[in-house]
């Protein structure tokens, strides 16, 4: 099949329509027990809020030919090389057991001073252990496989604002001067990409279920399914 963005920009509005719901709803549940501080931190580890976007994946690659039975989105252990395993939230083995791609998906919403860093080290974790476990022939008699990052990051004043950086002792980057959180976030997807961390990268701006938009076109939505359903499109024997 010939992929067209054009048949994925009504799943794409589901996803980010799914996010907030979802989102919105685990934080109702939980300040209805009367636990206000709980209910924030439930609607940040609930781990559905993504769901939307793991359906579109997964439709991507069966609309690109990948068996339904290939495409992995619960109980994703990888094996690592510094901790024992890291469980993706995307994943599709081949039926000889090769890994064909590796997807993580990740949000913000609020708490961005707290959780930039946070977001960074983890995107950085994961790529560094999993390639590092290739290098490392954890996963035997393959080629590399396509390993992606999508962030969806809340579009509001905190996000957009210029924020201050500390340099008591050194001076940043240049790029990481006068920038927002969703600069940073930016910057952070370009620089995954340009590092091989990541094979590709999405970053997209939202602020509320049917607002949404990319941040910027070379790390667009599109361009991430795109590349993804190419590379598919380039490995379809492994699965005939």
């Amino acid at each position: 099949m010939l992929f067209d963005i054009k048949d994925y920009t009504g799943i794409i509005q589901d996803a980010i329509a799914c996010f907030w719901n979802t989102r919105n709803r685990q934080l109702h549940n939980q300040i209805d027990r009367n636990n206000r501080d709980a209910g924030n931190r439930g609607a940040v580890t609930g781990g559905k809020q993504m769901d939307g976007f793991v359906a579109l994946l997964s439709r991507v690659a069966v609309d690109m030919g990948i068996p339904q039975n290939c495409i992995f989105t619960k109980s994703n252990q990888l094996p690592g090389y510094f901790r024992p395993t890291k469980d993706w939230d995307f994943l599709i083995v081949s039926p000889a057991k090769k890994l064909i791609a590796a997807i993580e998906f990740k949000s913000q919403v609020g708490s961005f001073g707290n959780n930039f860093n946070n977001r960074t080290e983890e995107a950085l974790g994961s790529a560094i252990d999993l390639w590092t476990a290739f290098r490392e022939n954890v996963f035997p008699n393959q080629n590399a496989p396509w390993v992606g990052y999508l962030m969806a990051v809340e579009r509001c004043k905190k996000s957009t604002a210029v924020v201050r950086v500390a340099e008591p002792h050194f001076k940043v980057l240049k790029e990481f001067q006068k920038t927002s959180y969703i600069d940073r976030y930016s910057i952070l997807c370009r620089k995954l990409i340009l590092e091989r961390h990541y094979t590709a990268a999405a970053l997209l701006w939202t602020s509320d279920a049917s607002t949404y938009g990319n941040v910027a076109d070379d790390i667009s939505i599109e361009r991430f399914l795109s590349a993804f359903a190419g590379y598919l499109q380039g490995v379809i024997n492994e699965f005939k």
